[in-house]
């Protein structure tokens, strides 16, 4: 089908602005770093080698304490931060307090490591959390200018329920500027660099979060997913995550609010440097919901039924798939069937050219009552007056606007929307769902491509702004996605996968990924590329 007048036009709208604003920005931009500044320092004490599993492990026998472990990650954030500008706001000193109390709570513990790995199996392990998440006493401004000052003053819900189990938050991450694009970018904090390559992303929108676990600089985070959030900034930055099936981990209190139907697509899971910390991390994140999933299930992955999807089948909205990035998959395909003696079935879904207008068809719907999605231009604005796009795009231009390119040119779309959704996306969608549920059941999963390229480099995304729907459309169909990475590529930067199964099945997929870790080798220290 042919894109339609009106998608033609977002398209040329969107293009023109972005491009013209990337043409100026390499006209205008910083000068390219030499190779030792592009380079990260390596990691060098063994502690941040250790999953967060190992570490509680040892904290709670005494084998390190957790001033030690948490004094050397906030060593490594300060020796790597001002190359990636991740961290965007610390609690250093009060997270050393809170370790020296667990250390004192571990010395006067009698019940035993027993006693302690059940009623705290997190304890003392430092955390990164993404700034679009309510922390306490931490900002909340999702890098809008309007909202600085904006201090939390309660947890959401997931980060609760970790520092209920142990672990000590050091600080926030940056984000995109409203969660709502593939680069971490906003005039609050500035930009965020990919720990591989200084002069690429890290994605978005948990770009910080996913630059700052890559760099080696924490081992457990939180992210946020209505998109591609934490899949992208974990394939680009080398590193795992999940994407649970939506309304099992609780999204409240963050910023910005889900509206309209995007309660259904949004998912909060999490983001760690090893793929043994995924389960556990879930299974406290879900907390009351934890039942919902099958998280104490014993997989085997000879009984799972696989399949592998190579390319969204050729949409005009996205770039094709690279070779590497297609060899990549061919490689895990290779390795599964010779591993563990199963077939892995080549699929298409002709379908999945449409999953761009699929994603941004129904992240515009209304809810149940009628009510629709807040406007972005209002979201922008915020606490004050609504953003006036056409007006902050001209600003821009001049480098007067508070606000980014991405986020004036997605309200500039959002101008025009139509009111009445496309009946015949509509239809290639619910289609898509029964087909693709169908296809994995209980029992299925999928391997689908990450992305159409690696890292790109600093603003490149403007230039392709609808890549993200490799990631996005599994939003939409409401599926488990756990992002692996498989190595490095001819440049040095992270590939990956994304392994997709039915919904509530998110324990498959993670079992996938702790044989992929095995297999491939799982995350890579950049520095020592």
């Amino acid at each position: 089908m042919a894109l339609s007048r009106l998608e033609k036009v977002q398209v040329w709208l969107l293009t023109a602005a972005m491009g013209l604003l990337s043409v100026l920005f390499r006209l205008f931009g910083p000068r390219r770093l030499t190779a030792s500044e592009n380079k990260l320092p390596a990691v060098g004490n063994q502690l941040l080698l250790e999953s967060a599993t190992q570490l509680a492990r040892k904290i709670r026998r005494k084998e390190v304490t957790s001033v030690e472990v948490v004094q050397t990650y906030i060593d490594r954030i300060q020796e790597v931060n001002p190359f990636l500008n991740a961290v965007v706001k610390d609690r250093f000193s009060a997270a050393l307090q809170e370790a020296a109390q667990v250390d004192k709570l571990i010395e006067e513990e009698t019940g035993g490591e027993e006693v302690l790995e059940d009623r705290l199996p997190l304890l003392g392990v430092p955390l990164s959390v993404k700034e679009s998440f309510a922390l306490q006493g931490m900002p909340f401004t999702t890098g809008v200018i309007s909202r600085r000052g904006i201090v939390a003053t309660v947890d959401t819900p997931s980060v609760a329920l970790l520092k209920r189990a142990g672990a000590i938050p050091l600080g926030v991450t940056n984000t995109s500027e409203l969660c709502m694009w593939s680069e971490s970018n906003n005039h609050l904090y500035g930009i965020t660099n990919n720990p591989y390559d200084l002069e690429r992303i890290p994605g978005g929108s948990s770009g910080g979060e996913g630059s700052i676990l890559g760099a080696a600089g924490a081992v457990i985070g939180v992210g946020s997913d209505i998109g591609g959030s934490i899949r992208m900034p974990c394939f680009f930055n080398g590193i795992f995550g999940h994407k649970t099936t939506p309304g099992v981990v609780s999204a409240d209190n963050q910023y910005p609010p889900t509206s309209g139907r995007q309660h259904e697509y949004l998912s909060v899971g999490p983001m760690c440097r090893y793929a043994e910390d995924l389960l556990p991390l879930l299974r406290i994140m879900a907390g009351p919901k934890a039942h919902m999933l099958s998280l104490n299930t014993d997989v085997d992955l000879k009984k799972l039924r696989f399949f592998t999807i190579p390319h969204d089948g050729g949409s005009p909205h996205t770039h094709p798939v690279s070779n590497e990035l297609l060899d990549i998959q061919r490689k895990v395909v290779q390795r599964l069937e010779a591993d563990l003696g199963v077939t892995v079935q080549e699929v298409h879904f002709p379908r999945l050219r449409y999953s761009f207008q699929i994603w941004d068809t129904y992240m515009g719907l209304p809810n149940e009552e009628g009510k629709p999605p807040l406007p972005f231009a209002e979201l922008m604005g915020e606490p004050g007056q609504p953003a006036w796009p056409v007006w902050e795009m001209l600003k821009r231009m001049m480098g007067k606007s508070d606000h980014t390119v991405a986020a004036i040119s997605l309200a500039l779309i959002e101008k025009t929307r139509v009111s009445k959704p496309s009946s015949f996306i509509m239809q290639q969608k619910e289609a898509l769902q029964k087909e693709v549920e169908e296809l994995l059941g209980t029992d299925g999963v999928c391997l689908y491509p990450s992305h159409p390229r690696v890292a790109p480099k600093h603003h490149h995304p403007l230039l392709r702004p609808f890549d993200f729907a490799y990631t996005g459309i599994l939003n939409i169909l409401g599926l488990p996605v756990t992002q692996c990475p498989l190595g490095v590529g001819e440049e040095g930067l992270p590939l990956g996968v994304q392994v997709v199964s039915g919904k509530m099945q998110d324990h498959l997929t993670i079992a996938v990924a702790l044989y992929l870790e095995k297999t491939f080798g799982g995350w890579r220290d950049p520095g020592a590329n």
